[in-house]
């Protein structure tokens, strides 16, 4: 069976007031996800993420604030505009954990078993995503707890 979720919670030693500074920012989106050039973002609910990542199109972001932030990343041909059929909802919740002394953060990928491809290939972008995740999010909590400039 073919596994529509990846889940990933990692703690940074920041607040949670910088860490979503630092997760909705244009230049770090740009670098992080896009092709180094900052993104446009309107952090507005149902704003828009414009990412230049040549492939993925246009994003619809989702903000609730203060700190649930989330997208479509399209997993259809490129350009595509991402929709419920052809991406998966990226979702980033925020936290403050008193015990830990620090923001925990929460990244859920779903929708795998909705996008419409063969189940291997599913399978693969799914086994993939879980790979690249650790690292990214690495990138995200060394750049959270990085002094603010």
């Amino acid at each position: 069976m073919l596994p529509d979720v990846i889940e990933r919670d990692i703690l940074i030693n920041a607040p949670v007031e910088r860490v979503w500074t630092v997760l909705t920012e244009p230049a770090f989106l740009g670098r992080w996800f896009g092709n180094g050039d900052p993104v446009k973002v309107e952090l507005r609910p149902d704003g828009l993420l414009l990412f230049d990542h040549g492939v993925h199109g246009t994003i619809p972001a989702r903000v609730q604030t203060p700190y649930t932030f989330s997208w479509r990343w399209s997993q259809g041909a490129a350009g595509e505009e991402p929709t419920d059929a052809n991406a998966t909802l990226v979702t980033f919740t925020l936290a403050w954990d008193e015990s830990a002394g620090g923001t925990r953060l929460t990244m859920v990928e779903s929708g795998f078993t909705r996008l419409g491809l063969p189940a291997d290939e599913a399978a693969d972008r799914h086994r993939a995503n879980s790979r690249n995740w650790p690292g990214k999010l690495d990138q995200l909590r060394e750049q959270c707890e990085q002094p603010a400039a």
